[in-house]
């Protein structure tokens, strides 16, 4: 996998290793140059998110601009604003891929 997409919070990320593999989630911090903390307002919300080595996750190249504007105003984000974007984002994937693009 390329590790030179720089990741930033609100950003898509598709998890390749975990118990959560195979899932989409959203980057809501960055720790350093290796770890992220994700969360996708479901399973994991908010308040509880998961730390991930960036080399167990694939980046997508969606960035939800909600999650950064909550994140930039007030520090947080809702756990259903998460799991808007994550499921909007899942689905617009779905029709792309019946598209074929």
């Amino acid at each position: 996998m390329n590790q030179e997409i720089m990741l930033q919070p609100g950003q898509i990320v598709k998890i390749l290793k975990g118990r959560d593999a195979g899932q989409y989630a959203v980057i809501v911090s960055i720790e350093d140059s290796r770890f992220v903390w994700i969360a996708d307002g479901d399973k994991r919300k908010f308040d509880g998110a998961k730390k991930k080595n960036v080399l167990h996750l694939e980046p997508q190249a969606h960035i939800s601009s909600e999650v950064v504007n909550s994140l930039q105003e007030s520090g947080r984000v809702t756990n259903s604003k998460l799991r808007f974007v994550v499921s909007r984002f899942v689905s617009d994937k779905s029709k792309a891929d019946q598209k074929g693009d």
